[in-house]
């Protein structure tokens, strides 16, 4: 792993779980199950039961406006539940989950389509009750029926999901308003949360005919505006250029408690690009409202131009403030293929990136290089293990490399023409100990003659300020990389395929890592 990121700034979470309880009658309490109506995988709740409103949201803000944001790459699908194609931003203005996060806690939710949650001492179930007035856009409730279909199709569908939700091993229907959800994991804190995340589709609309008069495939990709139980509904688009989301005036969350001083804008449309220095130009140029920077240097020189300077664009840097997430941001090898399996040899390429010129040359030294997968958070590794996390490392030493246990790890420091010298030399040994040779000024496979030559496969020119340098670096050690720039529907189709040598990826990481670890790191996944 390149590690090349800066410090995030995303906020998401999935985790471990403090519960506040709604308050049931003594006598009761040993024959009714005690019905929570938030979750929090980290503290107590900030809100108790019956809050009117979140601290963050203004009750008061006007309604009306339409909102222009932009979006770089495509999309050819509004299903929201399958892997296929490219799926298009903005489907949670559509479909409600079964809770909803609060933006000022950690790995916090309450109820949106469901009241309440009820599980056993050993959680080994989950029961969601919906709320009664809950409906979809055409005015039929919102079933347990629904749930459970949207919840098998998205195992069935989405190999994301049968890794995430792998310890749910059913869902049925245990009320008028109840669903269940049955675990082959006992006092797993982490599965009634993300359960609450789902997105739940309509069954009886997922069954039904389109306009067309054919049936509806929740399998295959659709352009037919989907319909949902959320604020907004789709109202136009141009396939892989816009789409318009109105707010729907009949929705029926509107006054919950979660949803108070929230989807203000009559309208919210998206513009795609294919270039995000167009995508730019845009937000310069006035036809989008709202810009989040991701380049150092632009952030830096760009922008000057005069909306800027006479105020009608307003510049903010935001941390996060809860540090709830951490973001790893890196040029990842293809481990599937050779000579990457190799340990060494991605040393060695790690040895090859200069990030202190980097920082110097173009982030204006802005960024931070990321040491640890959990960058940016107390999780963040730092020394030598110690206490539980030795413990816990001992119980597995015989899978883990003895330098784990001998020697804090750390990124190879250039920014100097000595420092950068001494690391090339560091990663020819390195590859000189994984098999390959200097042929003249070539790298070569030793046994083969092959020379070591990759493609680094981007979904953006924006990366190409990294990219490119890096390549020339690896040229000065006799490794060819040729960088390559493909569209955004080619990029996820050789993702998904691992039809690449080395790409660009970033990882959220939560405060409390749970299932998403076995979609990161497992062979099944």
């Amino acid at each position: 792993m390149l590690d090349i990121g800066v410090i995030g700034r995303l906020k998401f979470a999935t985790a471990f779980m403090a519960m506040s309880l709604l308050l049931v009658p003594a006598a009761e309490a040993q024959e009714q199950p005690v019905w929570h109506y938030g979750l929090s995988l980290v503290d107590d709740l900030k809100y108790p039961p019956g809050f009117k409103k979140f601290d963050y949201v203004n009750p008061e803000a006007p309604k009306g406006g339409d909102l222009r944001l932009s979006q770089t790459g495509t999309f050819d699908t509004f299903n929201p539940l399958l892997v296929k194609g490219e799926t298009a931003v903005g489907l949670d203005f559509v479909f409600d989950t079964l809770m909803k996060p609060s933006e000022d806690e950690i790995s916090t939710a309450y109820g949106l389509l469901a009241e309440g949650v009820s599980f056993p001492d050993d959680i080994s179930s989950a029961t969601f009750r919906l709320r009664q007035e809950a409906k979809w856009a055409d005015g039929k409730p919102v079933t347990p029926e629904d749930v459970v279909f949207s919840f098998d199709k998205a195992k069935e569908l989405n190999p994301l999901y049968q890794s995430y939700y792998r310890h749910v091993v059913k869902a049925e229907k245990t009320g008028d308003r109840d669903v269940t959800f049955h675990f082959d994991d006992k006092n797993n804190h982490e599965l009634p949360h993300i359960l609450g995340q789902i997105r739940i589709v309509p069954k009886h609309w997922w069954e039904g005919t389109g306009p067309d008069g054919k049936p509806r495939d929740i399998s295959r990709t659709t352009l037919e505006p989907v319909m949902g139980s959320g604020p907004y509904r789709i109202a136009s688009f141009a396939p892989g250029g816009t789409i318009r989301y109105e707010r729907r005036p009949d929705y029926w969350g509107v006054a919950l408690n979660v949803n108070v001083g929230q989807n203000n804008f009559d309208s919210i449309t998206y513009s795609f690009f294919g270039d995000r220095e167009v995508e730019f130009e845009a937000f310069r140029s006035g036809n989008t409202d709202y810009w989040r920077e991701n380049q150092a240097m632009r952030w830096a020189t760009a922008f000057d131009f005069p909306a800027v300077k006479d105020g009608r664009v307003k510049r903010e840097e935001i941390p996060n403030p809860f540090r709830a997430t951490a973001v790893m941001q890196a040029m990842v090898p293809n481990m599937r293929r050779k000579p990457f399996d190799d340990e060494r040899v991605r040393q060695a390429l790690n040895y090859a990136l200069d990030f202190e010129e980097l920082n110097r040359t173009i982030f204006y030294n802005q960024y931070q290089r990321v040491n640890s997968f959990f960058f940016a958070t107390e999780l963040a590794s730092s020394g030598l293990p110690e206490g539980k996390e030795l413990k816990n490392l001992n119980e597995v030493k015989d899978l883990v490399p003895p330098e784990v246990f001998t020697t804090p790890y750390s990124n190879p420091v250039g920014g100097t023409p000595q420092k950068a010298r001494e690391n090339l030399r560091k990663a020819i040994e390195l590859l000189n100990k994984a098999g390959f040779e200097l042929n003249g000024n070539r790298m070569v496979n030793t046994e083969t003659g092959k020379p070591f030559s990759f493609e680094i496969m981007l979904s953006s020119p924006s990366f190409e300020r990294v990219a490119l340098p890096y390549a020339q670096n690896l040229k000065r050690i006799g490794i060819e990389a040729r960088v390559r720039t493909v569209d955004p529907s080619q990029y996820t189709n050789r993702k998904r395929a691992f039809d690449y040598d080395v790409t660009w990826e970033v990882w959220g990481q939560s405060l409390s890592p749970g299932n998403e670890q076995a979609d990161y790191w497992g062979s099944a996944a």
